[in-house]
């Protein structure tokens, strides 16, 4: 029976995306601590779902979350939908037409996802969740193109979650990072949101005037840079391919038979990382400061392993 409420409640929300407990308690004829607790064992399972108290919170769905590619098959889907049917012949329910709806929505979306259309292709997944991710991405884009104001739970790098009302203005691609530049209500100020950090959104439904900004207000350090540094590698022929995409084939040469780069670069945390993820193949050998960090990072992971 338990299960049974999950699921039905997990439907309600992708229907409705946002929902009061009281009104799932009377539905299902349970109490709304039972309902809270059937919440926090879906948010377990890894289902955005938040939850705001007060008079003008309630439950939430985020709006990037569908039901994952590969859970019905075609024919599942089929089959699933005709039982539906079936049922809201005789209930006649607004949220079983809601599912029904977006149901079969969701089969005619993933035949044109089948198809490669136009002349550029963008792979907006993250290792992590590619499906879940290009779903958040998606919400942003249109979010910024029609002004509508969103509704987010954002995880900050020291593990703070918030929750606040953005305008979102841009989507920045930099360093195969994903960005929102948006105004933050709850700040008071243009705050850029890194999208893999945003645990949930919600689409709120309320429009925004835009406010007029330049390139130089994102407050990107790749863009302008506090720190640089004038960097030189040597390159063996296995790892070629790496400096070339990095560093661009421009500063990549051939000297004496031997392979090497030079670049500047942004001296920002992720340096190191970069330089160690290519392995022996990358060898940084000016300036003196940077090759010290770097053999200081080996001994660090020598060290943990």
């Amino acid at each position: 029976m338990k299960f049974q409420i999950m699921t039905g409640i997990l439907f309600t929300l992708l229907a409705r995306r946002k929902v009061k407990a009281a009104y799932l308690a009377k539905k299902y004829d349970v109490s709304v601590r039972s309902i809270y607790r059937y919440i926090e064992e879906m948010t377990v399972a890894g289902i955005p779902i938040d939850v705001v108290r007060g008079a003008q919170g309630g439950i939430f769905i985020s709006d990037a979350f569908t039901l994952p590619k590969g859970l019905l098959t075609k024919e599942e889907y089929q089959k699933t939908l005709e039982c539906l049917l079936a049922m809201n012949e005789q209930l006649r329910d607004e949220t079983l037409s809601d599912v029904i709806e977006k149901l079969g929505r969701r089969e005619k979306a993933e035949e044109r996802r089948a198809e490669l259309g136009g002349n550029i292709l963008v792979d907006r997944g993250t290792w992590g969740d590619e499906r879940r991710f290009s779903d958040l991405l998606s919400v942003m884009s249109h979010a910024t193109e029609d002004r509508e104001q969103l509704y987010i739970e954002y995880v900050d790098r020291g593990g703070e979650c918030t929750h606040r009302t953005i305008l979102p203005h841009l989507i920045v691609l930099k360093q195969n990072i994903w960005y929102v530049y948006a105004y933050c209500k709850l700040r008071e100020e243009f705050r850029l949101f890194k999208l893999g950090r945003i645990r949930s959104v919600i689409r709120t439904g309320e429009s925004f005037e835009r406010f007029p900004f330049k390139r130089e207000d994102i407050p990107l350090s790749f863009w302008q840079t506090e720190r640089e540094i004038d960097a030189k590698f040597k390159v063996l022929p296995e790892c070629l391919p790496f400096a070339e995409e990095w560093l661009g084939v421009s500063n990549v040469y051939e000297r004496d038979g031997e392979y090497f780069a030079e670049a500047i670069l942004p001296d920002d945390g992720a340096l190191i990382g970069k330089i160690l993820s290519a392995g022996a193949g990358l060898k940084a050998i000016s300036p003196e400061s940077l090759v010290l960090r770097v053999k200081e990072e080996i001994k660090k992971l020598s060290a943990a392993y």
